[in-house]
């Protein structure tokens, strides 16, 4: 909720990160930094900072909201429970971790937070992500060894994950390896690029479908940069439908699915986790 205070002769000269503190000792220090990282700390409509000196008479505006540490909670399909994992099937248009401390927005950690034991609720439990507009299966981790067990699978490239993909037109090849490294956008930070000089990064694709506009593609990273497959197809040639990120067709939603994940839980059985592919996939190629 936006308020606005006006400093008094008595608060004297005062930096507006340590008066915000000592109004609300309920809060810590973290918590008051984040609002001016959100810019919710203004004078005259303009964003503060931290050190910013305020005089007697100055009136300032700030918002607390984000500081519930309760995110939105959802229920979300469970493909696979046990003492250690919990697996999901993400739907497109939820995000798999908050994006800071106080993000109220519904995310697979905040479903999550209740069945873990001994993490941090932010990004606890969360071994690997998938983007906001990609569905399909998620693993987590329900205790910090499972947890480490998980993501040293995932740093050592020993997991398999199989995606499903439809993209304009047709890759030249039916089957192929991508191998193109991959840097962040200079020129637009939320995206990424081929660029020599970046990670190195490969993706193997199949085309199993085809239709006069479309190819239904299966695909499975070696990698796991961010945007990966998204920025390898756009480089064919063929981007994915939905993503208008990366200049792909517009869409109802971004048409990659994680569709199986195999990987060797804490007992050591080697498992597949597979989630259905959804339906608006195969409409595509009609």
């Amino acid at each position: 909720m936006k308020q606005t205070y006006t400093i008094t002769e008595s608060d004297g000269v005062v930096r507006v990160d340590k008066f915000l503190a000592a109004k609300y000792p309920e809060y810590s220090r973290a918590a008051i930094a984040k609002l001016f990282t959100l810019n919710l700390i203004k004078l005259g409509g303009v964003p503060l900072l931290p050190g910013h000196k305020l005089r007697p008479g100055t009136t300032f505006e700030y918002d607390l909201g984000p500081l519930s540490e309760k995110p939105e909670v959802i229920e979300l399909p469970v493909l696979y429970e046990d003492d250690d994992v919990i697996v999901v099937n993400k739907p497109a248009g939820i995000i798999s971790h908050a994006r800071g401390r106080f993000w109220q927005e519904a995310s697979v950690a905040s479903f999550i937070r209740d069945r873990i034991s001994g993490m941090d609720g932010e990004r606890g439990g969360i071994v690997h992500r998938l983007d906001r507009a990609t569905s399909g299966v998620m693993i987590c981790a329900k205790n910090e060894a499972s947890l480490s067990f998980l993501q040293k699978q995932f740093s050592e490239r020993s997991v398999e994950k199989t995606y499903i993909a439809v993209v304009s037109g047709s890759p030249e090849h039916d089957e192929a390896i991508i191998d193109a490294p991959i840097g962040r956008d200079l020129k637009a930070p939320k995206m990424f690029r081929v660029d020599p000089d970046g990670k190195s990064a490969q993706t193997t694709y199949k085309v199993l479908e085809k239709s006069a506009k479309h190819s239904l593609l299966e695909l499975k990273p070696k990698t796991g940069r961010t945007h990966q497959l998204r920025v390898h197809l756009a480089y064919i040639k063929t981007p994915i439908v939905g993503d208008e990120l990366y200049k792909g067709e517009v869409f109802e939603r971004l048409l990659l699915h994680a569709k199986s994940l195999k990987i060797k839980l804490s007992d050591g059985k080697v498992r597949t986790f597979t989630s259905e592919v959804p339906t608006q996939f195969r409409e595509m190629l009609k």
